[in-house]
This record gives structure tokens, C-alpha cells and sequence, in this order.
């Protein structure tokens, strides 16, 4: 009875249907964006990080229970030495088990890396940008390496890869370069996301000084683009439009003037085998204790079990008050992004 619990999919008590894994592979990250993490970040030792046989494993053990779409986040995923050996084992499973695998990146290490990635199944990417301004480049992510991502972001281009960038507005920063970020992104080919700054982790500064509501943003966008509702989906909480004028796609992912939660179809499992059921929540199961005990496979399941039964109706991420404590204490590049 037990085995034939376990051959079912991931399906929480509000009957959501989890299908979706993001899985972190390092905390670490070349760079150090001001809404992500301070600039003395602390990264874990890497003794506490899987080694990429136990994250293969537990990709395994999530594809037997439905996992059909992967997504290697970090930190950086691409500073993880041997990372393109991990990618290339997943890869064989697509057209099996999975129907995609993914990757979200900064763009540092693409102008190496994307002809490998290419050739280990990998389609399209995410890549995380969120100005073209040189100057403002280099103070939002305390590293000068702006000419580096565009060099990556052509290497994608040029192997292949679908790109879709993926831009967090911040007020009084790229709020006012968010249209010519579009319009550069379409020229090029790349479909553009924009995403609300999130409560996590202790940072330098307030967040309630660079948080800007997205349904402004779209009402500025809407005075000088023809913006239609666009009927694309992917496996991510974005909403679409069709823009007119650019010929290309936004996405738009609000968690906090839009919440997203009811059609979550998506869990997180941290570079040391913590699984997150929601990213908001505090909520988490232990797989790299699983992963390690006698019986890996029956409680590697059986944790997946418990992940759904504690899995949260929703998030409640607040940008309302300065000097509010974050949602979570936890950094977006400990959980995964």
C-alpha cells in the first residue's frame, strides 16, 4: 500500500498539482545585487552542500513522482564547478521523464558556458538583468561586469538558447529605464519579465525605498504601447502581455499586488537539500536526511509526502512599513531563485 502511495504525483491538500522543481545547486554568487543579499554575504561551508551525485539522486526521486519540468537555480548556478556534468545527466531525461530543463543565470559565465549548455538539452534560459546602465549596473550588483553578461547573452544567441531576461523595477533606480530595457530586449529576441522586489533576507537599506508596484509600471507602459493580454503560459507564476509596437512578449510576476498562489504548481529544494514548499513560508522538509539514511528512496518519498501535507495556501509578502523585519530571514539566493 505503501509503494503504490508513493508512485503517485505531488499533490498538496488544496489539490494543487506539483510539477514544477527549482533546484538550487550553490548559495554562492559572483555577484552581489542590493535586493538580494549584503555585500559581506555569508555563504554556507561547502561541507553543508549536496554533491551534485546527491542532487542527481534526488532529481531522480522527484521525477518518480511527477516532476516534469526542472529549473537549476542558485546563487549562480554556473560558479558550481562540474555543473555542466550535472546538466548533461539531466538532459538524458528529456523526452522521458522530463519535459524541460531549464536554468536561470546572471549571464557571468554564458560566454563560456552556452554552446555546453545547448548541448546538454538545455532550451532556453532566464537571465537576470536589470539595467543597461553601466554605472548602475556596477552599484546595483557592487561588481563592474555589465560588458561581461551582454557577452553571455550574445553566446546564448548565438547557441541557440531561448533568453528571457528578468528584471526586478526598483523605484528610483531602472524605474525609468524599464520601457528601454523592453524595447532592447525584444530587438534582440528575448522575451522580458518584470518582478516585484520580495521581503527576503536581510539586505542593505529598506526595501520599502525601491519597491515599486508593477500594475503602475504596466499603467505607464499602457500610455505609450498597445499592450494585449497574451495566452502564453510556461511553468512560472508570470502573466503575459503582447506588446504592439516591440512585436515581443512581457511577463509580469507581482507576488505582492497580484498574488499568484492558487495555481502554485511549484516547490524549491536548497543547494543543502532543504525543501521549501512555498518560497514565502517557513515551511521545510529535510531531504539531504533522507538522501543519507538507510532507506534513501522509501524516505526521500516519504518526505516528498510530508512536504505536500505542509505546503501553505498562499504567501504573505508585505512591502508596506520601513524597518519591517523580511518575510523570511533566509536570502532568495539560500532558497533558489
Amino acid at each position: 500500500m505503501t509503494e503504490a502511495k508513493h508512485q503517485t504525483g505531488l499533490v498538496d491538500r488544496y489539490q494543487r498539482h506539483i510539477s514544477y522543481l527549482r533546484l538550487s545547486v550553490t548559495d554562492r554568487c559572483d555577484l552581489r545585487c542590493q535586493y538580494c543579499m549584503p555585500e559581506r554575504m555569508q555563504f554556507l561551508p561547502k561541507a553543508e552542500i549536496l554533491s551534485l551525485e546527491e542532487v542527481y539522486r534526488m532529481a531522480l526521486g522527484f521525477m518518480a513522482r511527477g516532476i516534469t519540468k526542472i529549473r537549476l537555480t542558485g546563487g549562480e548556478p554556473l560558479v558550481r564547478r562540474d555543473v555542466i556534468d550535472l546538466v548533461r545527466t539531466l538532459g538524458r531525461h528529456i523526452g522521458q521523464e522530463l519535459e524541460e530543463l531549464t536554468l536561470t543565470t546572471n549571464g557571468t559565465q554564458l560566454s563560456e558556458m552556452a554552446d555546453d549548455l545547448a548541448a546538454a538539452g538545455i532550451r532556453r534560459i532566464n537571465v537576470s538583468l536589470d539595467s543597461l546602465d553601466q554605472q548602475k549596473f556596477a552599484k546595483l550588483t557592487r561588481r563592474d561586469r555589465l560588458e561581461q553578461v551582454l557577452e553571455g547573452l550574445q553566446a546564448a544567441k548565438a547557441a541557440g538558447l531561448r533568453v528571457k531576461i528578468n528584471t526586478v523595477a526598483m523605484k528610483d533606480f531602472n524605474e525609468g529605464e524599464i520601457a528601454s530595457l523592453i524595447a532592447w530586449a525584444h530587438g534582440e529576441g528575448f522575451d522580458l519579465t518584470l518582478i516585484e522586489v520580495m521581503p527576503l533576507g536581510e539586505v542593505d537599506g529598506d526595501r520599502v525605498d525601491h519597491f515599486v508596484p508593477l500594475t503602475a509600471v504596466i499603467e505607464r507602459l499602457e500610455k505609450s504601447w498597445t499592450m494585449a493580454p497574451s495566452g502564453h503560459v510556461t511553468g512560472g507564476p508570470a502573466r503575459y502581455f503582447d506588446i504592439t509596437e516591440t512585436g515581443g512578449r512581457l511577463g509580469v510576476i507581482s507576488p505582492l499586488t497580484n498574488n499568484f498562489c492558487a495555481g502554485c504548481n511549484r516547490i524549491r529544494v536548497t543547494a543543502t537539500g532543504q525543501l521549501y514548499p512555498c518560497l514565502g513560508g517557513g515551511e521545510q522538509v529535510d531531504l539531504r536526511a533522507a538522501l543519507r539514511s538507510d532507506d534513501p528512496d522509501e524516505n526521500l518519498s516519504a518526505a516528498l509526502d510530508e512536504a505536500m501535507r505542509i505546503k501553505p495556501e498562499r504567501h504573505f509578502f508585505d512591502i508596506s512599513q520601513r524597518g519591517a523585519e523580511p518575510a523570511q530571514p533566509r536570502h532568495m539566493s539560500v532558497t533558489g531563485g
